[in-house]
Formats: structure tokens, sequence, C-alpha cells
């Protein structure tokens, strides 16, 4: 009964919340707004099928921005084919704030477990594949990725432009030796 009573409350007051709203004109020049249809389905009388109805819009013309003309294009080049430089890219991840230190912890050993699967490809000790490696790789890159894109967005970029590169250095087993 109470539950009965509290129904009719709530619905007497979503009713009477839309008695009161009422519609002005579109302003002079404005688009007029979508229009929806509701035709009754054949199969079920009690529901209706809403059709979405599109005006045609305006078209009016956009002018392009002008783009931003770089101050130095040659330091933009330098920055896209300066060389991998590792160590710099592990202080960077260690001191950004955008990771937590329990989290920061956590992805070290990620990657450590990584490392050591690397290792064991190469020694012969695993029957997997470089193409089975390159899954967990991806997956672990695009958690720091997810990590960084919000609060350290240069460091996200400076991730994502070598990629390609540390992953040439993991699958190469001359240059694995090196690290």
């Amino acid at each position: 009964m109470v539950a009965m009573r509290t129904l009719g409350i709530f619905l007497l007051l979503l009713a009477t919340g839309c008695v009161g709203v009422e519609r002005s004109p579109p302003p002079a020049g404005a688009a007029p707004a979508e229009t929806v249809a509701v035709e009754p389905s054949a199969s079920r009388p009690t529901e209706a099928t809403v059709t979405k109805v599109e005006s045609p819009k305006p078209k009016v013309p956009v002018e392009q921005p002008a783009k931003k003309s770089s101050a130095s294009p040659s330091l933009e080049k330098k920055k896209e084919a300066s060389p991998l430089d590792l160590t710099a890219l592990e202080t960077r991840l260690k001191e950004t704030k955008a990771i937590g230190v329990f989290t920061k912890i956590a992805l070290k050993n990620q990657f450590d477990d990584l490392l050591n699967q690397f290792r064991a490809y190469y020694q012969g000790r695993v029957k997997t594949t470089l193409a089975e490696l390159r899954q967990p790789y991806d997956m672990l890159l695009l958690k720091v990725l997810t990590l960084l894109q919000d609060d350290d967005p240069e460091l996200a970029r400076a991730m994502v432009t070598s990629r390609e590169a540390i992953w040439s250095i993991l699958a190469d087993p001359a240059k694995f030796a090196t690290l």
C-alpha cells in the first residue's frame, strides 16, 4: 500500500512538472529543430518505433583558421629524428607525477617480467614466438600511455613516438644483449 502511494505521488509530480513547460519559438534565422516521428509497430501495438527525421541544415561558409607557422621547423625535425634515449625516457617515467608510486613499482615489475620473457626466448628456454611477445609489450605500453595521457601528454607523446624504436631493440637479439 505504501509503495503504491509513493509511486502515485511520484507519477503525479512527474506529470505536473511537465505541464508548465512551454516552447519558445526559435530565433529568426535559426535552423528548424529536428522532428521525431513515432510510428506504431505492427508486431506489438503497445510499443512505438522512433524514427529520426533530420531537418535540412543551411550551408554556412566556415572560414578555416590559418595554420600556425612553426618558429623553427628544423627544431621539430630534430625532435622527430633524434635517436632514442632510453635512459632519459626511463628518468622521465620515474619523475612524472602522472603515475603514483605503487603503480610505478607495479609497472617496473611487469617490465622486468617482460624482459625476462625476452631473455628466455633468446636463450631458447621457451617455445614462444616473437609475435607472441609483441602482445604483452603492446599491452604494457598501452597501460603506461593510458596513465600518462591526461596528466603528462608530452611524455605520452614521447612514448608513442619511441614505441617502434623500443620494439626494434627488444626484437633484435644483438641490440637486446646491450641492454
